[in-house]
């Protein structure tokens, strides 16, 4: 049976395009529970949907009489401590979202540019992934290096050779 916008879905919820959503509690249109499309962030980890939510509010910019009537702005939120990730990248996940985290420990991602609702999706999704990826990579440890015997005997010859330049500027009266 084909279902058309605005339709109740086997879910209860209404179908809008081929998605069931409901409205959330304040008012924007969430993504229904029961939809499982995992993100692939790394060959060995992906974000499951039910980690992140995604809700869809009004956006300005472009869009004409549109932009005033359909949600078309994604906002992303994944509450970090409850995300199936080692600590070591939640902290460098922390670390990396700056702004973006709420004090909630959720970090927000929004996508407004695009005219369509799928578009920005992508959009938030993707950069999303990015953010987690960056979050994966572990930071090279800086290794100590002492400088070695020719170059201090460098550095001292320069400064040798400077203050006989600049002693040799003086004049005898000083």
């Amino acid at each position: 049976m084909r279902r058309w916008a605005g339709d109740i879905g086997p879910s209860g919820y209404r179908v809008i395009g081929s998605l069931h959503r409901v409205n959330g509690p304040s008012g924007h249109l969430n993504r229904a529970i029961g939809s499982s499309m995992p993100i692939q962030v790394t060959a060995s980890f992906a974000l499951s949907d039910s980690e992140f939510s995604e809700s869809f509010i009004r956006a300005s910019g472009p869009g004409g009489q549109n932009v005033n009537k359909v949600a078309t702005a994604v906002q992303l939120r994944l509450h970090v401590a409850r995300a199936s990730m080692p600590e070591a990248v939640k902290a460098r996940l922390r670390a990396l979202a700056g702004s973006r985290l709420t004090t909630e420990d959720e970090l927000v991602v929004e996508a407004r540019e695009h005219r369509t609702q799928a578009q920005n999706r992508q959009a938030a999704r993707e950069r999303l992934v990015d953010l987690v990826r960056r979050a994966f990579v572990r930071p090279k440890a800086r290794r100590k290096t002492a400088p070695t015997k020719a170059s201090k005997e460098r550095r001292l010859d320069s400064k040798t050779r400077r203050s006989r330049l600049k002693r040799a500027r003086r004049s005898d009266d000083d």
